[in-house]
């Protein structure tokens, strides 16, 4: 190989390090989520007394939101950190997820349009719940919305599935 093609290969991969920025900005992101689900619980354990069941239950409910999106950011930086930069040495880690060991980009694709469906529910729940402040057309568009991330995540589910099943088929 010439030495110019094999040097600019040699650029072209260690350009996959331009995304450590990116993910180290994902985990400043989970830290400021954490921050605000502080916030809103320590509001919620202030104010105990004084909120209704209803306000009290989205209160829970922003608090599980927030818990969602975190996992989502969690499962962004680690499994597109171990996809795209480079491995990850877990191997004899205790706490190393499962699902680390057989994450692909269609696999995280599928798992982030479950999360985003998950998101959705929790949105649309708190719609539901908070019904009679919320006009009809918010829920309408809600719920179409979810409809739209249910049918994606099916699509990609499904998509994912053929890849895989055509994979082993062809080795």
């Amino acid at each position: 190989m010439p030495r110019v093609e094999q040097a600019f290969e040699t650029v072209v991969f260690a350009s996959r390090w331009i995304q450590a920025p990116l993910y180290g900005g994902l985990i400043v992101a989970e830290l400021l989520y954490a921050y605000k689900f502080l916030v809103e619980l320590w509001e919620m354990v202030h104010h105990i007394g004084d909120i209704s069941e209803t306000v009290f239950m989205l209160g829970v409910l922003s608090l599980i939101d927030i818990t969602m999106v975190a996992n989502l950011l969690t499962m962004v930086v680690i499994g597109g950190y171990a996809t795209f930069v480079s491995k990850l040495d877990l191997d004899g880690h205790p706490d190393r997820p499962d699902w680390l060991s057989h994450v692909d980009p269609g696999t995280i694709k599928v798992k982030l349009a479950a999360s985003l469906i998950g998101i959705s529910s929790i949105h649309l729940l708190k719609a539901f719940v908070n019904v009679s402040n919320v006009p009809p057309e918010h829920i309408q568009w809600q719920i179409l919305i979810h409809m739209t991330f249910l049918g994606s995540a099916i699509l990609l589910a499904w998509t994912d599935k053929l890849m895989q099943r055509d994979r082993k088929h062809g080795s």
